[in-house]
């Protein structure tokens, strides 16, 4: 008797899917713009300067902020910001008595010594 010969026959390997078309990231609701920044009651109260600082920053009275621009001006204006240490105010005659006698104030302690010469309009 004749042996028949198995035939063998080689098995593919499946053939491979191709992966899911990926979903478009689905889209976020536009983040909220923040509101316009409504600035701090208390500072856009107007204060009256004393005479000292309206020398400086005029007779009338002015919200703080304002006065802090008008002061920054000044000192730009008459270049008395320290030429190596920027963070330091040269007093001049007018901004002596603002900065208690002092000759020369850092930025930082300028707005309490500048507070002490505010007083409600």
């Amino acid at each position: 008797m004749a042996t028949a010969k198995k035939k063998t026959t080689a098995k593919k390997a499946p053939a491979k899917k191709a992966a899911p078309a990926k979903k478009a990231a689905a889209k976020k609701a536009p983040a909220k713009k923040a509101a316009a920044r409504t600035p701090n009651a208390a500072f856009m109260k107007a204060m009256q300067p004393s005479a000292e600082l309206a020398a400086v920053v005029g007779n009338k009275p002015l919200p703080r902020t304002e006065i802090t621009k008008k002061l920054w001006a000044y000192i730009k204006k008459n270049n008395l910001q320290d030429a190596k240490e920027r963070r330091n105010i040269n007093a001049d005659d007018n901004l002596r008595p603002i900065f208690g006698g002092k000759k020369q104030v850092s930025m930082f302690d300028m707005t309490k010594m500048v507070n002490k010469h505010l007083k409600d309009a």
